[in-house]
């Protein structure tokens, strides 16, 4: 867990397939919101963003990933839970190494001890604005 008034450098990798993108799903309790963000996490000390990505999505969802192809750094402030929040992320486009991934319409997985779920979303629902993604820099990429 990270301290209040910390910056986070996180390593976040977009799959896509055609229309559709590979998302983790979130909840904010203060905005009563339901968004979405690329999957991904933490970048320890030692260890490049690149690594980082590969472990995330291996510990996340047991998933090795491929193609990997760097595509920005981005500075996200925001609000979660109606506190501050500070990030760095390493954005990453990448590829499943199993297809079986491409088949599943939803993954329930663990991130710490929150139960989360990641999803196949259509690209078109963040452009319409029916769902909400975060940072909202990750549109340019869809």
């Amino acid at each position: 867990m990270h301290k209040p008034g910390e910056i986070r450098v996180l390593a976040l990798g977009l799959v896509k397939d055609i229309e559709r993108v590979f998302l983790s799903q979130g909840y904010d309790p203060g905005k009563q919101e339901t968004f979405y963000r690329a999957m991904g996490g933490g970048v320890e000390f030692g260890e490049t963003s690149r690594d980082a990505l590969q472990r995330e999505f291996y510990e996340e969802i047991q998933a090795e990933i491929t193609n990997i192809r760097y595509l920005d750094c981005i500075e996200s402030l925001f609000t979660y839970n109606n506190k501050p929040g500070h990030e760095i992320l390493f954005v990453y486009q990448c590829d499943f190494v199993d297809p079986k991934f491409y088949q599943i319409d939803t993954l329930d997985f663990k991130e710490g001890k929150r139960k989360k779920t990641a999803l196949w979303v259509e690209s078109n629902a963040f452009k319409t604005g029916e769902f909400k993604l975060v940072p909202e820099q990750f549109l340019k990429y869809l």
